[in-house]
């Protein structure tokens, strides 16, 4: 049968517009993976210059239609082929004959130029066959292609032999690839895919892997049946067979598998044996009194050196556990005054003088002052800042926190065990924006450790990063998931008290090595809720190489649209919109384009601004190839990668390999990232890597977070009181503009927490396409759905955030997702709101309109949050000491465009938003 080269596999929805775009003619046609129903598949087919778009769904039998309009009796298909050829023929149903497939472009081998990959990918194209299988052009390709494939995987494996201990297999394999893969290569041609001189191969490498398993094997029945139930003992002839049988590749699986059973069960087999023994003997096993853990170490006063007014100094003694700030005037040896923590009505940091904060507190009788301060550096302003959010937090009468610490942390390790101590990156100690002392050894309260090429079993790593918190920080931390491929592995650990607000765990892993089949590179994610406020944290592994951009940009799109995180009823959703907080991060391996001479002056001068600007992850952000919207925070440390090891000193950017030498430019490869959704808390107190951890190439990258959280709420009346009038989000209009050739209507769905379920508009009453590539679409009030909260409590509906997706009729698939707050929208009057689509990654279009949230005049009032009496002073105004104010409310954050719509004088992203303002 023919190749169907016209099955794309899972390209989105604006890769699959693009392809037809440039195909230009109508009846071109491709099929791609549905996007809204798994096992379905989307049909797009190009005509007058506009694509539409087929759901092909399976019945319950696994025939396969295309969806058809209720009443219309649907043709079923027992293939995918089938079906394509049967629309080929005119008068089927749809806008035009299938007339011209567009084929499915070939992929470049991708292989690692730096040689830390030790398998590389042949030059394939996948196919659809008819039974649903996949098939390679390669097997296909003449007699010289096959020579030239031969020869290619050949020298692939000579990079690799030098740093393999196994030289007896790699023979083998150089071997099979020299004088028998093209062999194989002709009988699959042939139709046969047993590949059975690389079964020959492998069984050949293999013999002496069988004798070392079969020894292992009878060691461990042996210390099994030690602790079985007495019985007839087992026939000595099976064991002999064992160590005596044909080495085949299937019991050599067999033999492994049986291995891995003994192995897993042995420790509950000895363990049952023993307690039995305690039981029938009656022996008292001596008690062990369990020793309580030890409490966490108090806060010792801390001291700061501070100017005030013009000329004075002075010292502010912060202590944290009683709950003061003093102030002593310098040559004084009493305070001049001690303020208690309850009142403090608020803290302002200027931003024009980034060492100086203003201090608002009330004093008797019923008056308010304000003193400025004017710390040694801006660190040490930063560390005033967080002892006295510190002292606010462990002093409130809350039942749950309103501000939690994350420590976010990633290294590369270079397949080497860790030193003794990782105290310097657990503290945030090193280079860059770093914690002050005064505030390093203050416990987080969860900890978030990725790790790259970690050659650590998972339970030793674990209990690693525990008893190493343990014993910097006297608390025995819990662990919330361990999620691990290949080398790859998260650890995400709580403070105790925080284990029962942890709740809704999700894990998941994507693989994006050779051919998206091997785990030596790509992600792995943890997601949970912390009592209302949704976390993902996702540590990842890209593709390496200077020249492999557009490869990382591909597994970075992989990894978005593949792993399997969060609120499952989200799951259409672009991954980005699934959390109020993402993190992301990992060895990223984005390089610096810049001549590693230049590269190695510029760091040597600490100008560092001159190397951000040629690094290709900010430069693939500004195109918004990759993270879109997402933040990083100040790089002011060196590249992290790649060292030599041993040493901070000294670069070892070359690399030789038996190809000649490779030069790898000094770089920042390894990242930390995040995205929130809007109007929410989250600050980034520090961002830098260590500098005395040398066991690996790589350098360990930390960053500390301050992230308002929300509380799972709890109505303020008591039951069976009258019932609460509800709240409700009414919408005015919503306007919307997508990139895209179709012209199919659109619903939106409406999705959030605070909705009971997700609901969905009536199809837009507004269409235009006036300006190609792109579709306007409009709704009005009548079209859109009265949304009612679950609970109408305002203290509650400010925290929340609605999540839109706009649809297509036809397909049910997504043409962009949003994120709105509520915050913004309460009250009486219509608010409008602007912001940008995003699906897979993708900016896809934007949409603005108007809405109001209206809450029940009896619960309008809320409280003032922890983080939230802390605020920023842009312009330095100069108070007269000791003057008597009156406390400002914290102020509102501005409301702005996008940061991507278009100013008068700068350039823009999304051409959409011309179409908005009516610019041609």
């Amino acid at each position: 049968m023919a190749a169907a080269n016209w099955y794309h596999r899972d390209i989105s929805r604006v890769v699959a517009e693009e392809l037809l775009a440039k195909a230009g003619r109508d009846g071109c046609f491709l099929v791609r993976d549905s996007e809204s129903v798994s096992g379905a598949y989307a049909l797009c087919l190009l005509f007058q210059r506009h694509v539409h778009t087929y759901r092909i769904l399976p019945n319950d039998e696994g025939l396969l239609s295309v969806q058809t309009i209720q009443g219309i009796q649907a043709k079923c298909f027992r293939t995918l082929p089938d079906l394509i050829s049967a629309y080929q023929q005119p008068n089927n149903g749809l806008v035009t004959p299938l007339l011209y497939p567009v084929h499915r472009a070939g992929q470049a081998a991708d292989e690692d130029s730096d040689g830390e990959d030790a398998l590389g990918a042949g030059h394939t194209v996948s196919t659809v066959l008819a039974g649903g299988g996949t098939a390679g052009s390669w097997l296909s390709a003449p007699s010289t292609t096959r020579t030239h494939i031969s020869q290619q995987l050949h020298q692939r494996l000579q990079e690799q032999v030098h740093s393999s201990p196994a030289s007896d297999f790699m023979g083998f394999m150089a071997e099979y690839l020299n004088h028998h893969v093209q062999l194989d290569l002709e009988a699959l041609h042939s139709g046969h895919p047993q590949l059975r001189h690389l079964s020959t191969a492998l069984v050949t490498a293999c013999r002496a892997l069988h004798r070392r398993i079969d020894f292992t094997l009878a060691g461990l029945e042996t210390l099994a049946r030690v602790f079985d139930p007495p019985m007839s003992p087992r026939s000595p002839a099976r064991e002999q067979g064992l160590l005596t049988s044909d080495p085949d590749l299937e019991l050599l699986l067999n033999k492994i598998s049986t291995v891995s059973y003994l192995l897993s069960s042995l420790e509950k087999k000895v363990l049952k044996s023993l307690q039995e023994a305690v039981s029938r003997h009656n022996l008292a096993l001596p008690s062990v009194a369990a020793s309580p853990p030890p409490a966490a170490k108090p806060l010792a006063v801390q001291s700061f050196e501070v100017k005030v007014g013009k000329s004075q100094r002075a010292a502010l003694m912060v202590d944290v556990e009683s709950g003061t700030v003093a102030i002593t005037k310098q040559g004084s040896g009493s305070p001049e005054e001690t303020i208690p923590q309850d009142k403090i009505l608020q803290l302002i940091k200027y931003q024009s003088v980034q060492s100086k904060v203003r201090l608002l507190y009330y004093r008797e009788p019923q008056k308010s002052l304000s003193r400025d301060f004017i710390f040694p550096s801006a660190r040490k302003r930063e560390a005033f800042c967080q002892l006295l959010q510190l002292m606010k937090i462990q002093h409130s009468n809350l039942d749950e926190p309103d501000l939690i610490s994350v420590y976010v942390g990633t290294w590369n390790m270079g397949s080497t065990p860790p030193p003794r101590s990782i105290a310097s990156w657990l503290t945030s100690k090193g280079l860059g924006r770093t914690q002050d002392e005064t505030t390093a050894c203050i416990p987080h309260d969860i900890y978030v450790i990725g790790t790259q090429e970690n050659s650590l079993g998972d339970r030793e790593w674990v209990e690693f990063l525990r008893a190493s918190l343990k014993t910097l920080m006297a608390i025995d931390y819990r662990v919330v998931a361990l999620q691990c491929l290949w080398s790859i592995k998260i650890v995400v650990l709580v403070k105790p008290e925080h284990e029962r607000r942890i709740s809704h765990v999700h894990t998941s892993s994507v693989k994006t090595g050779i051919a998206n089949t091997l785990g030596n590179k790509g992600a792995v994610g943890v997601s949970f809720l912390f009592n209302g406020t949704s976390f993902g944290f996702v540590n990842c592994h890209l593709a390496s190489g200077s020249e492999k951009t557009h490869r990382r940009n591909q597994n970075y799109s992989d990894i978005l649209h593949s792993l399997v995180l969060g609120d499952k009823r989200l799951g259409g959703f672009d991954l980005t919109l699934r959390f109020t907080h993402l993190f992301w991060f990992g060895d990223l391996n984005y390089r610096l384009d810049m001549d590693v001479q230049d590269t190695l002056a510029h760091i040597s001068k600490k100008e560092f601004e001159a190397l951000l600007a040629v690094d290709q992850l900010n430069l693939e952000r500004e195109k918004n190839k990759v993270f879109l919207r997402f933040s990083e925070g100040d790089i002011s440390f060196p590249p992290t990668y790649r060292y030599e090891r041993g040493s901070r000193d000294s670069y070892m950017w070359q690399k030789f390999k038996p190809t000649g030498m490779r030069i790898n430019v000094p770089s920042w490869c390894d990242r930390i990232l995040w995205k929130s959704h809007p109007e929410t808390h989250l600050v980034c107190n520090s961002y830098g890597c260590t500098d005395d951890i040398v066991t690996s190439d790589h350098s360990p990258v930390f960053a500390t977070f301050e992230v308002g959280v929300t509380s799972q709420f709890v109505p303020k009346k008591a039951p069976g009181s009258s019932p609460e009038p509800p709240a409700c989000i009414e919408w005015e209009s919503i306007e919307v503009i997508v990139k895209t050739t179709s012209r199919s209507k659109c619903y939106i769905e409406f999705h959030s927490y605070c909705l009971e379920e997700a609901q969905r508009s009536g199809e837009n009453t507004f269409q235009s396409c006036d300006i190609p590539g792109f579709l306007k679409l409009g709704w009005s009030a009548k079209h859109l759905p009265v949304l009612n909260p679950i609970l109408p409590d305002l203290e509650y509906l400010v925290d929340q955030h609605l999540l839109l997706s706009i649809k297509g009729v036809e397909s049910c698939e997504s043409y962009g997702e949003c994120c709105i707050a509520m915050r913004s929208m309460i009250g009486s009057m219509a608010q409008q709101f602007e912001t940008f689509l995003f699906h897979r990654g993708e900016e896809t279009g934007s949409i603005r309109g108007w809405m109001k949230v209206q809450v029940p005049k009896d619960t309008c009032g809320t409280r003032e949050r922890l983080y939230e009496w802390i605020s920023f002073e842009e312009e330095d105004a100069e108070p007269v000491a000791d003057t008597p104010m009156c406390p400002k409310p914290p102020r509102q954050p501005l409301r702005s465009r996008p940061h991507s719509l278009p100013e008068p004088a700068a350039g823009y992203t999304n051409p959409a938003y011309f179409i908005f303002e009516g610019v041609p």
